[in-house]
Formats: structure tokens, C-alpha cells, sequence
């Protein structure tokens, strides 16, 4: 029996499934999960090696979307609409691969699915790294040593959410070691057949994870696929401008 991943489920009507990014956890999308289980389910997870999730030394997409399935599965929940930021973006694309006679909508936040070959994520590494080497007993220890080597607080900020008291220290959450010896494979994509499913790739127009020459691919993978850029925003869209993410995406699943 395949371990299920960690969710929360909150509130009523047609099902909203809501996908972490990279070193991210299930509360990361939580302003949208706030709004959205006004009037619908909202079922919010934590990827393998992230959060409350199990440990794995695989961390592909195909195996990422397999563990949201068996949840869904398990859930026994038959419609459902997915919503993915960045490598959750590509974790959703999987799934409606997977499953796409059950996804209503698939809303993709400031991903494209496309193999990137650009690694942004040494500094990050590095300084979960040395606090995992540290092993501080206070988060002001702890954010301390991640600004050796992350210089946006916003960054710093965002990672120490994965922080939690283990014995008498701090430690991650999320599994560095696995992480980093699958980052080949986060960065990767291998291409999806055509999908029929309704697709919104949200971009942050201040980031470059999903650019004007990535529209060949979008369009070889979905038949059906749209795009909203919001002003004045990063990759971390929906924590910079959560309600104009809420508006579009609403609009979009309306």
C-alpha cells in the first residue's frame, strides 16, 4: 500500500485541489484556500518530502502525480479543478495527464511545462544546508545563517515556515538531501500528450519561469490553454497579489 500524502480538506461544493511549490507546504496557498472553501472543497497537500508528507528518494513528476491521484482516490472525490504553483504547477500538469477525464480546470501559477536548465536554487540549498549542519535551537539562529546565503528576506522568510523543533533544535520539514538529488528531475519535464482540459497559465510579470517562447510547447500540450499575466508581481504571485491571483482564477473556474 502506497503512503497517502498529508491534506487538509475544508468546506463545501465541487473541489478545488491546491498544489505547493517547491520547498513549500501545504499552508503556502493558504490565502487562496481561505477564500476559495467559502464555497467550495478545498483540498490542500503536502508533497513527498515536504511538509507533514513522507520521505522518498524519488521525486519525479510522474511519481508526484501518482501520490495527488492516490489522494483524490482515496478522497473518493470524482471532479475536482487543480491549481499549481510552480513546481506544483507541473505536479497538476501531471495529474490532469493522469486523470483528465476528472479535472474540470487546471490553473498553472507562474510555471511552464518545460524542462528548465537554469539552476536558481544553489544559494537556497546551500543555506538550508548549514542550518541543517548548525542545528540552531532558535528561528533567529536559523535565519541568521540562511542570510549567509539568501539574500531576499522574502526568500529567508518563506523557508523558515518549514522549520520545526526536533529534539532541543531546528530542523527542515522538507527533505534537503532528497530534494537536492532529484533537482535534475524538478527542473525536467518530459512532455505530456495533448490534453483537452481547460488550462490557465497565470504568470507574475516581473518573472521568468514562464516566457512569450515557451508557447510552442504550452500549445503542443494543451488543446485548450489561456494565459493572464498580473502586473507588478514575482514568481510568488498569490503571496505579493492574492486577490487579483483569487479574482482570475475565479473568473477563470466561474
Amino acid at each position: 500500500m502506497s503512503q497517502l500524502l498529508n491534506y487538509k480538506l475544508e468546506g463545501e461544493g465541487h473541489t478545488i485541489v491546491l498544489i505547493h511549490g517547491l520547498f513549500g507546504n501545504l499552508d503556502n496557498l493558504g490565502l487562496l484556500a481561505r477564500n476559495l472553501k467559502q464555497d467550495h472543497q478545498v483540498v490542500s497537500v503536502d508533497l513527498r518530502n515536504h511538509g507533514q508528507s513522507f520521505h522518498s528518494t524519488q521525486h519525479n513528476y510522474q511519481a508526484q502525480a501518482e501520490d495527488v491521484k492516490a489522494l483524490l482516490l482515496h478522497l473518493k472525490i470524482e471532479r475536482f479543478t487543480l491549481v499549481g504553483h510552480s513546481m506544483g504547477g507541473k505536479v497538476a500538469i501531471k495529474v490532469a495527464e493522469l486523470l483528465e477525464h476528472m479535472v474540470e480546470k487546471l490553473v498553472v501559477l507562474d510555471m511552464a511545462p518545460v524542462h528548465y536548465t537554469q539552476n536558481r536554487h544553489s544559494n537556497v540549498f546551500s543555506g538550508l544546508q548549514a542550518v541543517e549542519a548548525a542545528k540552531p535551537s532558535s528561528r533567529k539562529e536559523a535565519l541568521e545563517l540562511l542570510a549567509q546565503h539568501i539574500e531576499l528576506e522574502g526568500v529567508r522568510q518563506f523557508l523558515s515556515k518549514s522549520l520545526y523543533k526536533h529534539d532541543d533544535y531546528l530542523a527542515w520539514r522538507f527533505n534537503v538531501q532528497n530534494l537536492l538529488d532529484n533537482y535534475q528531475d524538478i527542473l525536467g519535464w518530459e512532455t505530456i500528450q495533448t490534453i483537452n482540459t481547460p488550462t490557465l497559465f497565470v504568470k507574475g510579470a516581473n518573472s521568468d519561469y514562464l516566457l512569450a517562447e515557451h508557447q510552442p510547447q504550452i500549445q503542443a500540450q494543451f488543446s485548450q490553454a489561456k494565459a493572464h499575466i498580473i502586473a507588478n508581481t514575482g514568481h510568488w504571485l498569490h503571496a505579493e497579489k492574492p486577490d487579483e491571483v483569487l479574482r482570475t482564477i475565479r473568473k477563470f473556474i466561474a
